[in-house]
């Protein structure tokens, strides 16, 4: 890493953790891969856009990897299948907008 490229810390709720940590080994081992992908190039999503402004998609086989970048943090918001996982998103976006 490049020294003045800026350093995050990466924040995973305890929700996204413990779905991690049921996965079969090797999706284990590969969205590990992944948060460190992104937390060395966190650009390296894909920007969404319209009800998902600002977050960032990554994607790791059939799975997506929903993030957004603050200040000094990256929080994961979501990770899923492709199939449904933007629609999750949405409704984990709109929750914490009412609370």
């Amino acid at each position: 890493m490049p020294e003045n490229q800026k350093k995050y810390s990466l924040l995973v709720p305890d929700e996204v953790a413990e779905l991690v940590r049921r996965l079969h080994p090797q999706l284990k081992a590969g969205i590990k891969a992944a948060l460190k992908n992104i937390l060395d190039d966190p650009a390296c999503g894909k920007a969404l856009k319209e009800e998902l402004d600002g977050l960032r998609s990554y994607r790791f086989k059939r799975f997506r990897i929903i993030y957004k970048i603050a200040a000094e943090n990256i929080t994961i918001v979501a990770i899923g299948p492709r199939r449904y996982i933007y629609e999750e998103t949405f409704l984990i976006i709109s929750r914490e907008n009412q609370e």
